[in-house]
């Protein structure tokens, strides 16, 4: 509990999460579509997370995943998502979750908190934030990529870097 409460500190004392979205709008839109259950977490305070003690769960498609994916993320998925994938990660693990922008991740944060899972993080934007703020993400062979999966054309006007694919 102490541990988890440290981190917590940690996690909020950069000065505001929202803060590190430079888009008003895209802020506006994610807040909208956030269910709040599952703590936010930003770009800048995941970068300075202790990575070995950190799961890090991709929650798109197997087809997203394969066109980037933050480097050493595990696919979980969404629509076919199975407790099974996270056997082995310990109750008591930090795990951050993200999608596209982050609202199938927050879906999946909450099955994972409901199974029991006590400290699960949103990426706060996802990956189209992660790649706007200039961030890279790598191909199933570990090559560096600037493509983005944009899930749909709903979606795409979001990302605002990197080439939509």
């Amino acid at each position: 509990m102490y541990k988890h409460l440290i981190s917590l500190i940690f996690l909020f004392s950069s000065g505001g999460l929202m803060a590190q979205i430079k888009n008003p709008a895209f802020e506006k839109m994610l807040d909208s579509l956030y269910h709040k259950h599952v703590l936010p977490i930003s770009i800048n305070d995941f970068k300075k997370l202790d990575r070995q003690n950190v799961y890090l769960l991709d929650t798109r498609e197997a087809r997203e995943f394969a066109i980037s994916h933050l480097k050493n993320a595990r696919h979980v998925g969404y629509f076919w998502f199975d407790m099974r994938r996270v056997y082995d990660i310990p109750y008591e693990s930090n795990i951050v979750v993200y999608c596209s922008i982050g609202n199938r991740a927050d879906d999946i944060g909450d099955k994972l908190m409901n199974a029991g899972y006590q400290h699960v993080y949103n990426l706060y934007g996802g990956i189209f934030e992660w790649v706007n703020q200039g961030n890279p993400v790598y191909k199933v062979n570990g090559v560096q990529t600037s493509e983005v999966h944009y899930y749909g054309n709903k979606w795409a006007k979001w990302l605002e870097r990197g080439a939509a694919r």
